[in-house]
C-alpha cells in the first residue's frame, strides 16, 4: 500500500511540474506536516501539493517519495520516529518549491 501511495504521489508531482513549467533546476522541497502547517503552505506557495496518509505507514511513503525524487535525508528526517509523528500529529505529506511563492 505504502509503495502504491508513493508511487501515485510522485506521478501527481512530475505532472504538476509541467503543468507548471519546471526548470531541470525546479526541485520539489518534501515536508511532513500537521494540518496547519499544510494550509500555511498551500497558502504561501504554489503549487503545494499535499496528501494526507495514515500515520503508521507515512514515514515508509515520505522515505519512498524521497528516494524516487533522488533526494537524500537530512538530519532532521533522520530524526523522525512514530512517536514525534502521532505527538506533532504529522498526518500530510506536502511538496512544494521553496522558489515559487505566491
Amino acid at each position: 500500500m505504502a509503495e502504491r501511495q508513493a508511487r501515485t504521489y510522485v506521478y501527481d508531482l512530475m505532472n504538476e511540474a509541467k503543468e507548471h513549467g519546471f526548470k531541470a533546476d525546479d526541485k520539489w522541497k518534501l515536508n511532513l506536516v500537521n494540518e496547519a502547517e499544510k494550509s500555511r503552505l498551500q497558502k504561501d506557495y504554489y503549487p503545494a501539493i499535499a496528501s494526507k496518509v495514515a500515520p503508521e505507514a507515512i514515514l515508509e511513503v515520505f522515505h519512498t517519495i524521497k528516494s524516487a525524487l533522488r533526494q537524500s535525508l537530512s538530519k532532521e528526517d533522520l530524526l523522525l520516529d512514530t512517536k514525534t509523528i502521532l505527538n506533532d500529529q504529522l498526518n500530510y505529506i506536502v511538496a512544494f518549491n521553496p522558489n515559487r511563492s505566491r
